[in-house]
């Protein structure tokens, strides 16, 4: 094969690649174009959802206490919730989060024998904010969904564990943040 029909080697050059720093400004511009147009994000930039910037749905935020959740799912979440809201230890909370969660579990894999190796976890999370002056109102409600599987290792049972516990853990993450987002966004729309 001669060195000119050679796949690897070209005479031609290559067009120049943008800059970091080119990049870096063009994305600049647009987020300014964005805040030019009036676009304001509900949650911080972090990967978690964060307190809107809005001071008032803040305020209405950080006063909320979370009700008690049944099981150990249940205080999981409420740990969660109470992380993002920021109402840990509020003297007087105006106002009250109260949530009801589910969980289904359905097999999606199937061994010869008929055992399942892969288990799918849904889970529902029902709330409602109520104010806590008399007479207590309903202010905001929605419902929340979350899934998420593992796989159920042959003769670990260990691993299974371990992996049903931390499928657990993110689908209480998820719906946290889906929760705190939603209440924000009602909040902000009154």
């Amino acid at each position: 094969m001669s060195r000119a029909a050679s796949s690897t080697s070209s005479s031609e050059t290559a067009a120049p690649r943008p800059s970091r720093r080119a990049l870096a400004a063009f994305g600049a511009a647009g987020l300014l174009a964005l805040a030019g147009c009036g676009f304001s994000p509900v949650y911080g930039p972090s990967g978690r959802a964060a307190l809107p910037s809005d001071p008032a749905v803040r305020q209405v935020l950080a006063s909320t206490q979370v009700a008690l959740i049944p099981e150990r799912s249940g205080q999981m979440l409420r740990r969660a919730l109470q992380e993002r809201l920021g109402a840990a230890g509020q003297a007087s909370p105006a106002q009250e989060l109260r949530v009801t969660l589910q969980f289904g579990a359905e097999p999606e894999g199937f061994r010869r024998d008929g055992t399942p190796t892969r288990i799918r976890y849904n889970a529902i999370a029902s709330w409602l904010l109520v104010s806590q002056g008399p007479p207590p109102a309903a202010l905001a409600q929605g419902t929340e969904r979350a899934f998420d599987s593992f796989n159920i290792p042959d003769n670990q049972f260990f691993a299974a564990d371990a992996s049903r516990d931390a499928t657990l853990r993110r689908l209480i993450e998820q719906l946290a943040d889906d929760i705190v987002l939603r209440l924000a966004a009602q909040l902000r729309a009154e």
